[in-house]
Protein backbone atom coordinates (compact mmCIF):
# COMPACT_ATOMS: atom_id res chain seq x y z
CA UNK A 1 0.00 0.00 0.00
CA UNK A 2 1.26 3.97 -0.48
CA UNK A 3 2.23 6.06 2.55
CA UNK A 4 -0.74 8.35 2.37
CA UNK A 5 -3.96 6.25 3.84
CA UNK A 6 -7.37 7.19 4.51
CA UNK A 7 -6.57 7.00 8.44
CA UNK A 8 -3.44 6.93 11.28
CA UNK A 9 -2.48 4.82 14.02
CA UNK A 10 -0.38 4.39 16.55
CA UNK A 11 -0.34 0.46 16.93
CA UNK A 12 2.28 -0.81 15.19
CA UNK A 13 1.76 -4.97 15.11
CA UNK A 14 -0.77 -7.17 16.93
CA UNK A 15 -1.31 -10.40 17.38
CA UNK A 16 -4.33 -12.11 19.06
CA UNK A 17 -5.94 -15.48 19.03
CA UNK A 18 -8.68 -16.44 16.98
CA UNK A 19 -11.75 -16.59 19.58
CA UNK A 20 -14.68 -17.16 17.36
CA UNK A 21 -16.20 -19.92 15.02
CA UNK A 22 -18.49 -19.91 11.88
CA UNK A 23 -22.19 -20.46 12.94
CA UNK A 24 -23.65 -23.54 11.01
CA UNK A 25 -23.77 -23.05 6.92
CA UNK A 26 -27.77 -23.00 7.22
CA UNK A 27 -28.38 -20.37 9.39
CA UNK A 28 -30.00 -17.02 8.10
CA UNK A 29 -27.59 -13.43 8.02
CA UNK A 30 -26.75 -12.64 11.17
CA UNK A 31 -23.70 -10.81 12.17
CA UNK A 32 -22.45 -11.76 15.85
CA UNK A 33 -19.54 -9.64 17.34
CA UNK A 34 -17.51 -11.01 20.23
CA UNK A 35 -14.51 -8.94 22.06
CA UNK A 36 -10.72 -10.78 21.93
CA UNK A 37 -7.76 -9.71 24.46
CA UNK A 38 -4.88 -9.17 22.94
CA UNK A 39 -1.69 -11.26 24.05
CA UNK A 40 1.24 -9.43 23.92
CA UNK A 41 3.67 -6.22 22.31
CA UNK A 42 5.85 -6.15 19.66
CA UNK A 43 7.90 -2.49 19.52
CA UNK A 44 9.44 -1.22 16.55
CA UNK A 45 12.78 0.05 16.92
CA UNK A 46 13.09 4.15 17.46
CA UNK A 47 12.85 6.03 14.24
CA UNK A 48 10.98 3.62 11.85
CA UNK A 49 7.47 3.03 11.16
CA UNK A 50 5.22 0.66 8.90
CA UNK A 51 5.31 -2.60 8.96
CA UNK A 52 3.01 -3.21 5.90
CA UNK A 53 3.93 -7.01 5.35
CA UNK A 54 4.88 -10.02 7.55
CA UNK A 55 6.22 -13.35 6.92
CA UNK A 56 7.40 -16.17 9.22
CA UNK A 57 10.07 -18.62 7.92
CA UNK A 58 10.37 -22.36 7.36
CA UNK A 59 11.57 -22.83 11.05
CA UNK A 60 8.54 -20.70 12.19
CA UNK A 61 10.91 -17.52 13.43
CA UNK A 62 9.83 -14.25 12.94
CA UNK A 63 7.61 -12.18 11.93
CA UNK A 64 9.34 -10.62 9.64
CA UNK A 65 8.72 -7.34 8.34
CA UNK A 66 9.70 -4.24 5.99
CA UNK A 67 9.95 -0.85 7.61
CA UNK A 68 10.43 3.05 6.50
CA UNK A 69 14.00 3.01 6.45
CA UNK A 70 14.23 0.21 3.96
CA UNK A 71 15.42 -2.73 6.21
CA UNK A 72 13.43 -5.57 6.64
CA UNK A 73 13.58 -6.53 10.47
CA UNK A 74 13.60 -10.13 12.00
CA UNK A 75 11.38 -10.57 15.68
CA UNK A 76 14.14 -13.21 17.70
CA UNK A 77 12.02 -12.98 20.71
CA UNK A 78 11.80 -10.54 23.95
CA UNK A 79 15.40 -11.06 24.64
CA UNK A 80 16.85 -10.38 21.50
CA UNK A 81 14.13 -8.18 19.78
CA UNK A 82 14.41 -6.53 16.53
CA UNK A 83 17.69 -6.79 14.27
CA UNK A 84 18.28 -6.00 10.99
CA UNK A 85 17.84 -9.12 8.36
CA UNK A 86 18.05 -7.32 5.34
CA UNK A 87 18.30 -4.27 2.99
CA UNK A 88 19.07 -2.91 -0.70
CA UNK A 89 22.88 -2.42 -1.41
CA UNK A 90 22.18 1.69 -0.66
CA UNK A 91 21.19 1.26 2.88
CA UNK A 92 24.85 0.87 3.44
CA UNK A 93 26.83 3.11 0.85
CA UNK A 94 24.19 6.16 1.84
CA UNK A 95 24.43 7.94 5.33
CA UNK A 96 20.79 9.23 4.74
CA UNK A 97 19.64 5.62 5.30
CA UNK A 98 21.36 4.70 8.35
CA UNK A 99 20.99 8.34 10.26
CA UNK A 100 17.84 9.63 8.19
CA UNK A 101 17.43 13.59 8.03
CA UNK A 102 14.29 13.77 5.95
CA UNK A 103 11.24 12.41 5.78
CA UNK A 104 10.90 8.71 4.96
CA UNK A 105 8.63 9.46 1.87
CA UNK A 106 11.85 11.57 0.80
CA UNK A 107 14.48 9.24 0.78
CA UNK A 108 12.31 5.88 0.15
CA UNK A 109 13.23 5.91 -3.11
CA UNK A 110 17.51 5.43 -2.58
CA UNK A 111 17.60 3.51 0.49
CA UNK A 112 14.27 1.52 -0.56
CA UNK A 113 11.15 0.77 0.74
CA UNK A 114 10.28 -3.20 1.29
CA UNK A 115 6.52 -3.61 0.68
CA UNK A 116 5.20 -7.22 0.26
CA UNK A 117 7.21 -10.29 1.71
CA UNK A 118 6.96 -13.64 1.02
CA UNK A 119 9.49 -16.76 1.67
CA UNK A 120 9.83 -19.97 -0.26
CA UNK A 121 10.39 -22.65 2.45
CA UNK A 122 12.24 -25.15 0.65
CA UNK A 123 15.44 -22.91 -0.29
CA UNK A 124 14.75 -20.83 2.92
CA UNK A 125 15.16 -17.77 0.40
CA UNK A 126 12.63 -14.13 1.54
CA UNK A 127 11.38 -12.46 -2.01
CA UNK A 128 10.75 -8.76 -1.44
CA UNK A 129 8.64 -6.42 -3.35
CA UNK A 130 10.45 -3.23 -3.09
CA UNK A 131 8.42 -0.37 -4.06
CA UNK A 132 11.71 0.96 -5.60
CA UNK A 133 13.83 -0.96 -5.98
CA UNK A 134 11.95 -3.65 -7.77
CA UNK A 135 12.18 -7.55 -6.64
CA UNK A 136 14.38 -8.64 -4.65
CA UNK A 137 15.89 -11.73 -3.12
CA UNK A 138 17.84 -12.40 0.00
CA UNK A 139 19.03 -15.76 1.43
CA UNK A 140 18.11 -17.64 4.76
CA UNK A 141 20.87 -15.74 7.01
CA UNK A 142 20.02 -12.01 5.00
CA UNK A 143 22.46 -9.09 4.39
CA UNK A 144 22.41 -7.54 1.38
CA UNK A 145 18.93 -8.35 -1.22
CA UNK A 146 19.89 -9.15 -4.58
CA UNK A 147 17.82 -6.88 -7.34
CA UNK A 148 16.31 -9.84 -9.62
CA UNK A 149 14.42 -7.56 -11.55
CA UNK A 150 13.93 -3.79 -12.63
CA UNK A 151 11.52 -4.18 -15.36
CA UNK A 152 9.79 -6.06 -17.78
CA UNK A 153 9.64 -6.23 -21.71
CA UNK A 154 11.24 -2.45 -21.85
CA UNK A 155 9.34 -1.05 -19.10
CA UNK A 156 10.37 -0.26 -16.00
CA UNK A 157 8.75 -1.02 -12.84
CA UNK A 158 7.21 2.17 -11.18
CA UNK A 159 5.24 0.65 -7.39
CA UNK A 160 6.09 -2.79 -6.78
CA UNK A 161 3.69 -3.82 -4.46
CA UNK A 162 1.87 -7.41 -3.05
CA UNK A 163 4.14 -10.63 -3.84
CA UNK A 164 3.65 -14.55 -3.22
CA UNK A 165 5.80 -17.32 -4.03
CA UNK A 166 4.05 -21.06 -4.95
CA UNK A 167 5.93 -23.27 -2.93
CA UNK A 168 5.74 -26.27 -5.33
CA UNK A 169 7.36 -24.67 -8.29
CA UNK A 170 9.52 -21.61 -6.52
CA UNK A 171 7.88 -19.25 -8.77
CA UNK A 172 7.02 -15.38 -7.81
CA UNK A 173 4.09 -13.53 -8.19
CA UNK A 174 3.83 -9.84 -7.79
CA UNK A 175 2.42 -6.71 -8.56
CA UNK A 176 3.49 -3.26 -10.33
CA UNK A 177 0.59 -0.99 -8.86
CA UNK A 178 0.85 1.82 -11.53
CA UNK A 179 3.52 2.72 -14.34
CA UNK A 180 2.24 6.17 -14.03
CA UNK A 181 2.27 7.29 -9.76
CA UNK A 182 5.13 5.77 -7.70
CA UNK A 183 4.69 4.65 -3.92
CA UNK A 184 4.56 8.40 -2.67
CA UNK A 185 1.78 9.38 -4.92
CA UNK A 186 -0.40 6.60 -4.14
CA UNK A 187 -3.81 8.75 -3.75
CA UNK A 188 -3.32 10.04 -7.20
CA UNK A 189 -3.98 6.31 -8.62
CA UNK A 190 -6.80 6.28 -6.73
CA UNK A 191 -7.89 10.23 -7.77
CA UNK A 192 -7.75 9.96 -11.05
CA UNK A 193 -8.68 6.23 -11.60
CA UNK A 194 -5.66 5.36 -12.93
CA UNK A 195 -5.33 1.68 -14.70
CA UNK A 196 -1.91 0.96 -15.85
CA UNK A 197 -0.77 -1.77 -12.67
CA UNK A 198 0.45 -5.44 -14.25
CA UNK A 199 0.42 -8.80 -12.33
CA UNK A 200 3.50 -10.21 -12.91
CA UNK A 201 5.70 -13.59 -12.99
CA UNK A 202 8.97 -14.38 -11.86
CA UNK A 203 10.06 -17.70 -13.43
CA UNK A 204 12.04 -19.53 -11.06
CA UNK A 205 13.46 -21.61 -13.50
CA UNK A 206 14.15 -19.41 -16.74
CA UNK A 207 14.63 -15.92 -14.40
CA UNK A 208 12.82 -14.13 -16.56
CA UNK A 209 9.62 -11.97 -15.82
CA UNK A 210 6.27 -12.08 -17.63
CA UNK A 211 3.07 -9.67 -17.72
CA UNK A 212 0.30 -11.80 -16.67
CA UNK A 213 -2.22 -9.42 -17.43
CA UNK A 214 -1.89 -5.81 -17.61
CA UNK A 215 -3.71 -2.35 -17.69
CA UNK A 216 -5.18 -2.88 -13.97
CA UNK A 217 -7.18 -0.64 -11.51
CA UNK A 218 -4.40 -0.17 -8.14
CA UNK A 219 -2.92 -4.12 -7.70
CA UNK A 220 -1.81 -4.80 -4.52
CA UNK A 221 -1.71 -7.75 -2.93
CA UNK A 222 -1.39 -11.00 -4.22
CA UNK A 223 -2.05 -14.88 -2.68
CA UNK A 224 -1.67 -18.36 -4.68
CA UNK A 225 -4.42 -20.27 -3.95
CA UNK A 226 -4.71 -23.06 -1.66
CA UNK A 227 -4.72 -25.86 -4.56
CA UNK A 228 -1.96 -23.29 -7.21
CA UNK A 229 -4.38 -23.25 -9.66
CA UNK A 230 -4.94 -19.40 -9.15
CA UNK A 231 -4.01 -16.28 -8.03
CA UNK A 232 -6.03 -13.78 -5.81
CA UNK A 233 -5.19 -10.05 -6.65
CA UNK A 234 -6.99 -7.48 -4.59
CA UNK A 235 -7.93 -4.46 -5.99
CA UNK A 236 -7.50 -1.41 -3.80
CA UNK A 237 -9.88 0.78 -5.88
CA UNK A 238 -12.30 -0.21 -7.16
CA UNK A 239 -12.61 -2.41 -3.65
CA UNK A 240 -12.51 -5.74 -5.02
CA UNK A 241 -10.61 -9.31 -5.15
CA UNK A 242 -9.62 -10.89 -9.04
CA UNK A 243 -8.67 -14.73 -9.59
CA UNK A 244 -6.13 -14.85 -12.57
CA UNK A 245 -6.36 -18.53 -13.36
CA UNK A 246 -2.94 -20.37 -13.98
CA UNK A 247 -4.45 -23.80 -14.81
CA UNK A 248 -7.35 -25.90 -15.97
CA UNK A 249 -9.93 -24.60 -18.75
CA UNK A 250 -9.88 -21.13 -17.47
CA UNK A 251 -6.12 -20.68 -17.77
CA UNK A 252 -5.25 -17.21 -18.45
CA UNK A 253 -8.55 -16.03 -17.46
CA UNK A 254 -9.19 -12.69 -14.96
CA UNK A 255 -12.13 -12.47 -13.59
CA UNK A 256 -14.23 -11.09 -10.52
CA UNK A 257 -13.98 -12.93 -7.60
CA UNK A 258 -14.98 -10.68 -4.81
CA UNK A 259 -16.56 -7.49 -4.03
CA UNK A 260 -15.28 -5.87 -0.56
CA UNK A 261 -16.74 -3.25 1.79
CA UNK A 262 -13.33 -1.36 1.84
CA UNK A 263 -10.27 -0.55 0.16
CA UNK A 264 -7.85 -3.68 0.13
CA UNK A 265 -4.35 -3.74 0.84
CA UNK A 266 -2.51 -7.11 1.36
CA UNK A 267 -4.25 -11.22 0.44
CA UNK A 268 -2.96 -13.88 2.51
CA UNK A 269 -4.35 -17.41 2.35
CA UNK A 270 -6.29 -18.67 5.42
CA UNK A 271 -6.25 -22.09 7.08
CA UNK A 272 -9.54 -22.96 5.71
CA UNK A 273 -9.19 -22.71 1.95
CA UNK A 274 -9.70 -19.07 1.62
CA UNK A 275 -7.98 -15.79 1.96
CA UNK A 276 -7.93 -12.67 4.63
CA UNK A 277 -7.89 -9.95 2.74
CA UNK A 278 -6.56 -6.39 5.04
CA UNK A 279 -8.82 -3.18 4.52
CA UNK A 280 -7.13 0.03 4.54
CA UNK A 281 -10.66 2.12 5.28
CA UNK A 282 -14.15 0.67 4.81
CA UNK A 283 -15.48 1.88 1.35
CA UNK A 284 -17.87 5.02 1.41
CA UNK A 285 -21.37 4.28 2.30
CA UNK A 286 -24.08 6.08 0.20
CA UNK A 287 -26.69 8.04 1.87
CA UNK A 288 -25.09 6.80 5.26
CA UNK A 289 -27.26 8.57 7.79
CA UNK A 290 -25.50 7.37 11.07
CA UNK A 291 -22.23 6.63 12.25
CA UNK A 292 -21.21 2.76 11.23
CA UNK A 293 -21.66 0.76 14.55
CA UNK A 294 -18.26 -1.40 13.48
CA UNK A 295 -15.09 -0.03 11.91
CA UNK A 296 -14.12 -3.13 9.15
CA UNK A 297 -10.14 -3.94 9.04
CA UNK A 298 -10.37 -7.17 7.40
CA UNK A 299 -12.21 -9.81 5.95
CA UNK A 300 -12.30 -13.15 5.44
CA UNK A 301 -13.48 -14.82 2.13
CA UNK A 302 -13.88 -18.55 1.43
CA UNK A 303 -12.38 -20.15 -1.59
CA UNK A 304 -15.63 -19.12 -3.61
CA UNK A 305 -15.11 -14.95 -2.84
CA UNK A 306 -17.99 -15.55 -0.31
CA UNK A 307 -17.19 -13.07 2.60
CA UNK A 308 -17.39 -15.11 5.60
CA UNK A 309 -15.71 -13.46 8.53
CA UNK A 310 -14.98 -9.71 9.25
CA UNK A 311 -12.63 -8.34 11.19
CA UNK A 312 -13.21 -5.08 13.41
CA UNK A 313 -11.38 -2.30 15.02
CA UNK A 314 -11.54 0.90 16.88
CA UNK A 315 -11.94 4.07 15.04
CA UNK A 316 -8.43 4.82 13.50
CA UNK A 317 -6.92 1.57 13.23
CA UNK A 318 -5.84 0.71 9.30
CA UNK A 319 -4.61 -2.53 8.46
CA UNK A 320 -2.24 -3.62 5.75
CA UNK A 321 -2.30 -7.07 6.18
CA UNK A 322 -3.91 -10.00 7.93
CA UNK A 323 -1.70 -13.05 8.52
CA UNK A 324 -2.51 -16.34 10.09
CA UNK A 325 -0.47 -18.66 11.92
CA UNK A 326 -1.07 -21.37 14.06
CA UNK A 327 -4.33 -19.73 15.47
CA UNK A 328 -3.07 -16.45 16.25
CA UNK A 329 -3.73 -13.37 13.66
CA UNK A 330 -1.15 -11.03 13.12
CA UNK A 331 -1.73 -7.89 12.08
CA UNK A 332 0.32 -5.21 9.98
CA UNK A 333 0.05 -1.53 9.28
CA UNK A 334 1.95 1.05 6.73
CA UNK A 335 0.85 3.71 8.53
CA UNK A 336 2.57 3.83 11.80
CA UNK A 337 4.20 6.92 13.35
CA UNK A 338 5.78 5.11 15.83
CA UNK A 339 6.25 2.35 18.13
CA UNK A 340 3.38 0.76 19.70
CA UNK A 341 1.49 -2.22 20.89
CA UNK A 342 -0.59 -4.63 21.98
CA UNK A 343 -1.52 -4.98 25.63
CA UNK A 344 -4.98 -5.66 26.88
CA UNK A 345 -6.43 -4.03 23.90
CA UNK A 346 -10.42 -5.02 22.76
CA UNK A 347 -11.00 -6.15 19.03
CA UNK A 348 -13.89 -7.77 17.76
CA UNK A 349 -14.07 -10.57 15.61
CA UNK A 350 -17.32 -10.82 13.73
CA UNK A 351 -19.16 -13.52 12.03
CA UNK A 352 -21.17 -13.24 9.38
CA UNK A 353 -23.57 -16.30 9.05
CA UNK A 354 -24.91 -17.12 5.68
CA UNK A 355 -25.76 -20.02 3.72
CA UNK A 356 -22.21 -21.35 2.09
CA UNK A 357 -22.74 -24.22 -0.87
CA UNK A 358 -20.79 -27.35 -0.04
Amino acid sequence: MGRRSFSSTWLVLFVGFLAVSLAPSCAAAEIKTRATEWSFRLLLPSGVTGAESLAFDARGQGPYAGVSDGRVLKWGGSAVGWTTFAHHANYRKLPLCTTPVAPSEETESLCGRPLGLAFHRKSGDLYIADAYKGLMRVGPDGGEAEVLATGVDGVPFNFVNGIDVDQATGDIYFTDSSLTYPRRFNTEIMMNADATGRLLKYDAGTKQVTVLKDGLPYPNGVAVSHDRTYIVVAHTVPCQAHRYYLEGPKAGQYELMADLPGYPDNVRRDGKGGFWVALNQEKARPNATATPMKHLVGVRLDGHGVEVEELTAAKGVTLSEVTQRNGNLWLGSVELRRSGCIVSLHYYYVIISRRIST
